[in-house]
């Protein structure tokens, strides 16, 4: 719009003065154009952004919260339906659904950007709904696998990542708090669906398939919600109109129109981002899945072992807000090194929490300080790429992702069997190590220590 003002002005100055009076009305309709868009974005920003935003953070409540839930499923089935099975066998079940959500990530973030989030969402909600009421059918382990592990994962792919990637087109000032609240939804998710599961099991009696298929129930006007909600930003019909007419002089110079530019996923830092996050994910889930059976391992009862899972999650939900706010002002990539170096101190004071106070005490202080890895991730990742290539890049650090959720948390289920002290350094090296390389990533951008990157 700006070019073609521009070039209406540079024409003017070479015709005859009779000629400025034509060229005066041009000019000012170019004008009352920009006008025109800029008000039709601030007046609907709110209304769509903001439903674009609930939409997201409601797909990540019944997607990735549901995931962080599987402390859990991974306590129950060890003393109920899977009882026989090892907590390596089990954490396959969790592990293996989250692979596969982040492996196909790539596939629907590319797929949201071509065609819009829309079918993706549909297609990865009915997927999701199936494998709920499939797992309530479940009664050998292979099964769960197929269920819950494949099932369950594909349709949470095509669900929270087509929606994870539309966010960051509506909000470019303030990306870190408006992915932060996105992915403060699976917090929420965390907490509510312990307890839910917890009152439904322990408190009135419910059987485990029927816990499964209330689940569904619920899942389903929320799904419907998610896919009338989260839709691709929209330009105004007149604005555009307008825009192309006042730019006829110059049709005949314009260029094609480029391609979505995907060079940037070669480039060091967002390579360096992709390890960092690797590394840091492999450590991430293993406190989360393994808090409920170690407090059982204290002598703790099963009830509040499931309420530790929602303590975690509440206490990230404010660690993926609050810090999306500071990562605005400071830098999205320091805060989300100063989250995972922090968290990876924290995981190493695992086993000195003995008491139930002290339990609370550091699951707190994990849920908050881990909580930033999985927001800022998408904040950071979408600050590298252009607006056009942000699905695409979602997709590529979460499937960078993928292999570390397949493996982090069996191989952790093996070290329980040595005592929570490995696993406990296990976790919090890998943490550490991670940081490492997402300061690389931040530093090859800028190497001043002040710079707000």
């Amino acid at each position: 719009m700006a070019k073609a003002t521009s070039q209406l002005s540079i024409h003017s100055s070479h015709e005859p003065e009779q000629s400025q009076p034509d060229v005066a009305p041009r000019e000012l309709t170019s004008v009352s154009t920009a006008f025109l868009l800029s008000g039709f974005i601030l007046n609907n920003a709110s209304l769509r952004s903001g439903l674009a935003a609930g939409g997201s953070a409601l797909a990540y409540f019944y997607t990735v919260g549901f995931l962080n839930a599987f402390g859990v499923f991974q306590e129950y089935y060890t003393s109920d339906v899977l009882r026989g099975k090892s907590n390596f066998q089990i954490s396959w079940l969790g592990s293996f659904a989250l692979f596969i959500m982040f492996a196909f990530a790539p596939v629907a973030g590319i797929l949201a950007d071509k065609i819009g989030p829309t079918l993706p969402i549909t297609f990865g909600s009915v997927a999701l709904l199936v494998a709920m009421f499939m797992i309530s059918l479940c009664r050998a382990y292979w099964q769960f696998f197929l269920a819950q592990g494949l099932l369950l994962g594909l349709g949470m792919s095509f669900t929270a990542i087509p929606a994870s990637g539309m966010v960051p087109r509506y909000f470019k000032r303030n990306r870190g708090l408006a992915t932060g609240i996105t992915v403060a939804g699976s917090s929420l998710g965390g907490i509510i669906w312990p307890i839910a599961f917890d009152q439904m099991l322990h408190r009135d009696g419910i059987s485990f398939p029927w816990a499964m298929r209330i689940a569904g129930f619920v899942m389903i006007p929320l799904c419907i919600i998610c896919i009338l909600t989260i839709r691709l930003p929209v330009q105004p019909k007149r604005a555009t109109e307008e825009v192309e007419k006042g730019s006829m002089t110059e049709k005949t110079t314009d260029k094609p129109q480029e391609k979505k530019d995907l060079s940037v996923l070669r480039k060091p830092p967002f390579v360096l981002l992709c390890a960092g996050l690797f590394l840091a994910v492999f450590g991430f889930f293993a406190p989360l899945f393994y808090v409920s059976t170690y407090a059982v391992s204290l002598g703790m009862t099963p009830s509040f072992a499931f309420y530790l899972v929602s303590i975690v999650n509440a206490a990230s939900l404010f660690g993926r807000v609050l810090p999306g706010i500071v990562a605005d002002r400071w830098g999205r990539f320091n805060m989300l090194v100063a989250s995972a170096f922090t968290a990876g101190i924290i995981v190493f004071c695992w086993t000195a929490a003995t008491s139930v106070a002290g339990l609370v005490v550091w699951t707190l202080a994990y849920g908050f300080a881990s909580g930033a890895i999985l927001s800022l991730q998408i904040a950071c990742a979408t600050t590298l790429a252009d607006h056009s290539s942000a699905g695409a890049a979602v997709g590529a650090v979460m499937g960078s992702c993928s292999l570390a959720t397949l493996f982090g948390t069996p191989l952790a289920g093996e070290l329980v069997k040595h005592g929570y002290l490995a696993l406990s350094c296990f976790s919090g090296a890998l943490l550490l190590v991670g940081a490492c390389f997402i300061a690389a990533s931040r530093l090859w951008q800028n190497r001043s220590l002040t710079a707000r990157i």
